[in-house]
């Protein structure tokens, strides 16, 4: 059986329009640092562990030496949100041409929604995506900030990119065979 599956594409245009989240709760401790050694394997958990369960399949079948190229490229980042050591969700960036940098993936595992940990930790991707030429010298300076995200994301993704100043840029409705969900595991929530 077939599902319509909406998917809007977003994006800011300048450093101003991002409008960071506020810290995570004082309760929180919280840290958002670089998986600076490419590493297919924790990639991969991350990858399942916060897209299990809101059908994120196009990554599902590439072996390990597709991860490792994918990784090493200049300017791929992965930023990862830890709360007190254990990880709660991840960004990745990819830097495209023209100064484009796009939000391949960005998400919690669903143990950590819903507790204000999203807006930090996209805000902060946001953050480094507009300075990834400070980092990467030669690429050109970032112009363009996108990502895109559908009606099988998390409930309150949307409203996530919409509160940190991106603005829709293309709508698209398409038919989609339904799936099981993979993972991490079945009845995992």
């Amino acid at each position: 059986m077939n599902i319509p599956v909406t998917t809007w594409s977003l994006e800011q245009t300048s450093p101003a329009d991002l409008r960071p989240a506020a810290g995570p709760a004082g309760d929180l401790d919280l840290t958002v640092v670089r998986a600076e050694v490419p590493s297919p394997e924790f990639s991969r958990f991350l990858y399942t562990a916060v897209g299990g369960d809101i059908h994120w399949l196009d990554r599902l079948a590439w072996p390990y030496a597709r991860w490792q190229e994918y990784l090493a490229r200049p300017g791929v980042e992965t930023w990862v949100a830890y709360e007190k050591g254990t990880p709660a969700g991840y960004v990745e960036l990819e830097p495209q041409d023209e100064g484009a940098v796009e939000i391949v993936y960005f998400g919690l595992i669903p143990s950590f929604r819903g507790r204000r940990i999203g807006g930090h930790l996209l805000s902060a991707g946001i953050a480094r995506a507009w300075d990834l030429a400070d980092r990467w010298p030669e690429r050109p300076a970032t112009k363009r900030v996108w990502l895109h995200t559908c009606s099988l994301d998390g409930e309150h993704a949307m409203d996530n990119y919409l509160r940190r100043g991106f603005r829709l840029f293309d709508t698209k409705v398409e038919e989609q065979a339904e799936v099981a969900t993979p993972g991490p595991w079945a009845g995992a929530h």
